[in-house]
């Protein structure tokens, strides 16, 4: 086994060949009384590592609350610092890029002294060009994190501002908690890529922008798909962005079949059939020399809300998803090994799921390469805030944008959800800034993505919204006769919530049960559910009960399960914290992926 932890490539769909995993040990330390910048931490060297400040080991990307870390503290310690030393890599490129695929909350980042970065955002990534801070031998890398505890205004998903973990919130992550790496790069490449399909037009249309734009350079782009080569493409590069079609089928290629209803189309992606074309990027100089090299993929498939009903590639198509939180025992929000992400997307298909709420957490890239790869829909849900103000308005909104374009290209992800039954938005009813600001993120992600839907305030208390998502954790009979009818669904009040904030109302919606079930065992001491089972065979009862009555709610277009698995002490998972089931998987799929009665 590797001894650098999570060793694979950390961005799957913006590859490069050269670069540097810079996790592993590094030195750490506690700032508890904030005296760092003043003492000067930042300036530290090489040789003043030792006997320095930074008096403890850590373990990156393992955030010092977890145990993989090898610290293990879960009490309140507001900043943190880390360093470590690199040798710049022996390439012949011309700049080098210092990558961190997220810092919990706020990160400042030295190189040898030198101010490089600063980031606020708890779930996003960002870089710096540090070429001009490099030394020849020994350079260090210093890292300020602050993650103030107890701020509510900040968006922290489920991480909780008490020091022990209680209810629906958990442990705390602080500072580095995705990989860091470098890479070499040429003073001119490939800034940025987004890629949207068309599955009517059987085409991808490619916006690529560039860094160091130039005279003379030309754009390669060829897709490939199964090992074929389908398109070999250049273009001029006349701007410092190009847009580009595509076509997926070659032009004049007669069809196999002699049924127009059989006329080829692109190979399309869905979870029963996860098809994927490689593109690969070539950015060549005035002489056709490679100036840059990336590496992507995509998937061709085409989500839309219409008539009451969910489209997946222009036909009616029900979501069974699983309520997700993407915590594990020992590394808390960052996975032990890749292959523990896509053991949790596994393990969700084999119990007949086919997608996947991903709640209050933006989450690592490669478990959305999984979801990718192994065909898993994906609602791709922010961290919200507890409080409302005028700065945790700018820092959701700063910060979604960020996670909106990181992610935009997966073919998984069919929803985005700005926002969870109204935290951060408490005072729907009486406030109007608070509903303007849920109409506000609505229309922003609509302006980033106007391709997929948007869901303005999953649970309940919605303002414009693409779907009508409801959480009710009563009982089958409640939920059968709730949603009977559309009318009967929008007048159901679960938690003593309005289905839609004042002001607002129902305009045809896809109707979706999003969150219900959370049935724990007991004798679990410490733990809590929703509801209550003595054990495997009273609880698949009781889950059949509920899946029997929503598939036969004709309103209801799909559901999302509470939860996959147990998180600390909230034990309705249907696995255990550590993946172990609860009950038999097939007996689950067969319970899950039950066919809808005809109405």
């Amino acid at each position: 086994m590797s001894t650098v932890p999570r060793p694979e490539y950390p961005r799957p769909q913006f590859r490069r060949e050269a670069w540097t995993n810079l996790n592993g040990g590094w030195r750490f330390a506690f700032d508890d009384g904030d005296v760092g910048l003043a003492e000067g931490w930042q300036n530290v060297t090489a040789a003043g590592l030792e006997g320095s400040s930074f008096d403890l080991s850590i373990t990156v990307p393992f955030c010092y609350q977890s145990n993989l870390s090898g610290i293990g503290e879960t009490a309140f310690h507001d900043v943190v610092w880390y360093a470590r030393t690199f040798e710049r890599p022996q390439a012949d490129d011309e700049r080098l890029l210092l990558h961190f695929g997220a810092v919990d909350y706020r990160a400042t980042v030295w190189v040898n002294g030198s101010h490089v970065a600063s980031h606020e955002g708890g779930h996003t990534p960002f870089c710096a060009d540090v070429t001009f801070a490099l030394r020849e031998g020994e350079n260090v890398l210093v890292v300020r994190a602050e993650d103030p505890s107890r701020d509510a205004t900040i968006p922290r998903g489920k991480q909780y501002w008490k020091e022990e973990s209680e209810g629906i919130f958990y442990t705390r992550t602080t500072g580095i908690w995705q990989t860091v790496w470098l890479e070499p790069v040429n003073r001119r490449r490939v800034g940025s890529l987004r890629l949207t399909p068309d599955v009517d037009r059987a085409s991808l249309d490619v916006e690529a922008r560039f860094e160091g734009f130039g005279p003379g350079m030309t754009l390669r782009l060829v897709v490939s798909f199964d090992g074929d080569e389908i398109l070999d493409d250049r273009v001029a590069v006349t701007s410092p962005v190009v847009r580009r079609r595509l076509p997926l089928i070659r032009p004049g290629e007669a069809p196999d079949t002699p049924h127009l209803s059989r006329w080829p189309g692109a190979n399309l992606w869905t979870p029963e059939e996860p098809n994927l074309y490689d593109l690969r990027l070539e950015l060549l100089d005035a002489v056709g020399e490679t100036l840059d090299s990336v590496d992507s993929y995509f998937g061709v498939r085409k989500i839309e809300t219409r008539d009451g009903e969910v489209f997946l590639n222009n036909r009616p198509y029900y979501q069974r998803l699983v309520l997700d939180q993407g915590y594990f025992p020992d590394g808390i929000l960052t996975a032990p090994a890749d292959e523990d992400l896509r053991r949790d997307i596994e393990l969700a298909k084999e119990m007949g799921f086919n997608g996947a709420r991903k709640h209050q957490k933006v989450e690592d890239p490669r478990w959305l390469y999984w979801a990718d790869t192994l065909g898993f829909l994906v609602w791709g849900e922010m961290a919200n805030a507890y409080q409302y103000s005028d700065d945790s308005v700018r820092r959701i909104t700063a910060e979604w944008q960020e996670a909106v374009r990181r992610d935009y290209n997966h073919p998984s992800i069919v929803a985005w959800v700005p926002m969870n039954e109204s935290w951060g938005v408490p005072d729907l009813g009486t406030v109007p800034a608070q509903r303007e600001h849920l109409l506000a993120l609505y229309h922003l992600t609509r302006s980033l993505d106007g391709t997929r839907p948007v869901v303005s305030n999953d649970g309940w208390e919605h303002a414009l919204t693409d779907l009508c998502n409801i959480h009710d954790y009563r009982d089958a009979g409640a939920l059968a006769e709730a949603y009977a009818t559309p009318g009967s669904s929008v007048a159901a009040s679960p938690a003593g919530r309005r289905i839609y904030a004042p002001g607002h109302g129902y305009l045809g919606e896809p109707i979706l049960v999003t969150e219900f079930g959370g049935i724990a065992f007991a004798g679990e001491e410490g733990g809590w559910g929703y509801s209550t089972v003595t054990d495997a065979g009273e609880f698949l009862g009781r889950y059949e009960a509920m899946i029997d009555a929503l598939l036969a709610c004709d309103p209801v277009r799909g559901f999302c399960y509470t939860q996959l698995t147990d998180v600390e002490q909230e034990v309705n998972g249907l696995l255990t914290y550590d993946r172990r089931p609860k009950a038999d998987l097939e007996r689950i799929r067969a319970i899950t992926a039950k066919v809808r009665p005809k109405t």
